[in-house]
């Protein structure tokens, strides 16, 4: 099937979106950005998402550049609480200096809170929820609820979501054998989930990514452990952890 002119120049856009994002510190994969683009871009006109954990807006961008040729809006959630790791008022300056200069100002509304603390009392509807807050198994588990605010469909992409010990945890046990939510495929380790009932196939493909999760945990032992030669036989090439 032929492409419409906006589906070509949407897809044509990424590489100038890449450019901008690329430019800020962060842990977000060009083949990652790609997917978030992607998922942002098949949002209807008008659209609204909502992103959990900022830090310096490598992801926003991202998200915030489609959203503004759609005349839609991206709620960024993060504390910036300082003496908190990643956080502070230096990450939030960081932050709204990079969004300034990347063009997306007016689309991107920031919640300086903790998701956890707003979720319950959230109001404004939202068409697409990207999870990359804080990796422990309570903090995720209750990310997870604000997916309630979505329609049927709509996409939940979770960053660290087969690298994170704790994220891991929460979707073994909240998605796994939830009836609302579908497991659709990864970018290294952010992941696509859908709202809608899932079936055997979209549960055995959770399971089916458990040894590339326990690959990745004990690569971050290795490192920890300063064994970086052991964790290249492992294939990872690099001083960071895998995400």
């Amino acid at each position: 099937m032929q492409e419409s002119p906006s589906t070509s120049s949407s897809e044509e856009r990424f590489p100038q979106v890449w450019a901008l994002a690329d430019r800020i510190s962060g842990w977000l994969s060009r083949d990652q950005a790609e997917l978030l683009h992607e998922q942002a871009r098949a949002l209807p006109d008008g659209a609204h998402a909502l992103e959990i954990g900022s830090h310096q807006g490598r992801s926003t961008v991202v998200l915030g550049s489609v959203l503004q040729a759609k005349g839609g809006r991206l709620y960024a959630v993060d504390p910036f609480i300082d003496g908190k790791l990643f956080g502070g008022s230096k990450t939030r300056d960081s932050f709204e200096r990079n969004v300034a200069e990347a063009g997306v100002g007016d689309t991107v509304e920031l919640v300086c809170d903790y998701s956890t603390k707003i979720r319950s009392s959230w109001t404004k509807p939202f068409q697409l929820l990207y999870i990359d807050g804080k990796h422990d198994y309570w903090t995720f588990s209750d990310d997870l609820k604000w997916r309630v605010h979505l329609p049927e469909g709509a996409a939940v992409l979770v960053h660290d979501c087969f690298s994170s010990i704790g994220v891991t945890l929460g979707v073994l046990r909240h998605v796994l054998f939830a009836s609302d939510l579908r497991y659709e495929r990864r970018a290294g380790s952010l992941a696509l989930f859908r709202l809608g009932r899932p079936t055997r196939q979209d549960r055995l493909r959770i399971l089916g990514e458990m040894p590339w999760w326990i690959r990745n945990v004990f690569v971050k032992v290795l490192l920890r452990l300063r064994l970086r030669p052991v964790a290249r036989l492992l294939g990872h090439d690099s001083p960071y952890d895998p995400y």
